[in-house]
Order: structure tokens, then sequence, then C-alpha cells
């Protein structure tokens, strides 16, 4: 269904969600979402898509250094976990009239 006024899509996920990668270099771990970007349709995912960057000296650090970071992946590599087990996502009504996610495997909502 296409949105009338806010042409940025609703995503699956969310900040604090605890997902599952499909496919790359991670494929079958897990992790953390520790933030969303919903106009590129990325995630950063604690400790998945670790990229090293050489950091130039500066003040602080007068010798430079090498850091590894968490890259940004996109969402559709990734699935939601509910309960231990990945699940797919889908949006229905619940009791109070409000649109909230639910399991697809289960049918139960999910807590946000």
């Amino acid at each position: 269904m296409r949105r009338k006024y806010n042409k940025i899509p609703k995503l699956h996920i969310r900040k604090g969600d605890t997902v599952k990668v499909l496919s790359g270099n991670d494929k079958n771990k897990t992790g953390e979402v520790k933030l969303v970007n919903l106009k590129e349709g990325t995630a950063i995912v604690d400790g998945i898509n670790m990229v090293t960057k050489h950091r130039k000296p500066d003040a602080d650090n007068p010798n430079g250094s090498i850091v590894k970071l968490e890259s940004p992946i996109r969402v559709s590599k990734l699935q939601l976990m509910v309960n231990g087990e990945a699940t797919r996502i889908g949006r229905k009504l619940n009791e109070n009239g409000k649109l909230q996610r639910f399991s697809k495997k289960t049918g139960d909502f999910i807590n946000n």
C-alpha cells in the first residue's frame, strides 16, 4: 500500500530489536539494532558488518590509530528475532485500534 503524504516507507525493524542477518559475510549472526536510517533503508547492528578505519593523528591521539566500527547494513538483509526464532513481520490493529507489529509465525503482537 502506497503512503499518500510521507513517502519514506515504514520498516519492519526498530532500534533495540534483536535481528538475524540473512545474507553476506555475517550470515546467521544475531545482534541488537543500534540505529536505523529510514531514508537510506539501512541499520547499524551491534557486532555485525565490522570494518576497519584508519584514524589520522590529531591532538587527542598524536600517533593515529586503527579502529573497528560497525558499518550500515541494508534492512532487507535483516529479519526480526522473536523469542529466539526469526520471524516475518506484519501490521494489524490491536484491541485499542492502534496499528501494531505482529509475528507471522506465532500471530502474537510484538511489544515495542
